[in-house]
């Protein structure tokens, strides 16, 4: 195993998430991909100036060895499993309709089970801070944006246990700078109830240390919500998206980056609930395809929680 990515933040948000890499003989890797997480969280889009509180929780379990674009056998990769709680507490403000921020404080306990590990190791730190820009300006109803800003290496990249070894790839934190890049657009469905969205990130890992530089990442969704029902005085909003993950091979000496990049595309069903001034949107995200190098460790589904408070 050799190789860990957690960009994410946990978010927003945020966020994911699928893969982890190992290769047929004694090295493996185990990039998270955990910006899926960040995208294709509509209730997360700013519709007004002013702030929002969210925490946002994240989980995943990498258990099934895949390779290329199939499943592959147990024993072909030392990795068994990768399993993930993420936490994300985080603001998001904009100062009047144009210009705001967004910042994420993420969390992530990880459990990891290898052959070469005496137990199953267990560990929760600090992960890597987002910081963001955003810009609304496109249209007086702020249904255009883009965001914009950095990746921090505040997680730590240098956990070590004693019933085992955790190599760079499976810590918390990627010790990597990063600059983000995204953007998003919604748009009601004529004079319907009918609303759709499209959101992407670029995450471009610039300054490295111990030398690892994680792949560059690019996360998409496309999706629809509906929001014509109500229980009460609660809207409800039922949603479905389609969510693309790009990422490409780590590099550097302590990189396996032969085991490293994949492309995979999710289903997303999901669910919010708002009473202003609260919100709460869930959803999970179900695999559909998957092309991933060497034997690595995939996750059947990925949950998705976030609660936020505008004020």
């Amino acid at each position: 195993m050799k190789n860990q990515n957690l960009n994410d933040s946990l978010k927003k948000a945020s966020v994911g998430v699928l893969l982890s890499f190992g290769a047929p003989v004694a090295a493996f890797a185990c990039a998270c991909g955990c910006g899926v997480f960040d995208v294709g969280t509509s209730s997360m889009f700013p519709s007004d100036a002013g702030g929002t509180a969210f925490l946002n929780y994240a989980y995943q379990n990498q258990d099934h060895n895949w390779s290329g674009t199939s499943s592959a056998p147990a024993g072909s990769n030392d990795d068994k499993k990768i399993e993930t709680h993420f936490v994300t507490l985080g603001l998001q403000y904009l100062f009047n309709p144009d210009w705001g921020v967004q910042w994420e404080l993420p969390f992530a306990n990880r459990t990891f089970d290898s052959v070469g590990n005496t137990s199953s190791l267990n560990w929760t730190s600090l992960g890597d801070v987002r910081l963001k820009g955003l810009y609304t300006g496109f249209s007086e109803d702020l249904s255009s944006g883009l965001t914009f800003g950095v990746k921090l290496p505040t997680g730590s990249y240098h956990h070590t246990e004693a019933l085992g070894s955790i190599d760079r790839d499976t810590q918390i934190g990627s010790g990597s700078t990063d600059f983000l890049l995204g953007g998003y657009h919604r748009a009601r469905l004529g004079n319907s109830p009918w609303n759709w969205f499209v959101q992407a990130e670029l995450d471009m890992p610039a300054l490295k240390q111990g030398d690892y530089r994680p792949g560059l990442e690019a996360d998409a969704a496309v999706g629809f919500y509906f929001d014509g029902l109500s229980l009460g005085r609660t809207k409800v909003s039922p949603v479905a998206q389609v969510i693309g993950s790009w990422r490409g091979r780590d590099t550097g000496l302590a990189a396996a980056s032969d085991n490293s990049g994949y492309q995979r595309i999710l289903v997303s069903p999901g669910l919010e609930f708002h009473l202003h001034p609260v919100k709460i949107y869930a959803d999970a995200e179900l695999p559909v395809y998957q092309n991933v190098s060497g034997h690595q460790l995939v996750a059947p589904v990925l949950f998705k929680l976030t609660l936020s408070y505008m004020f």
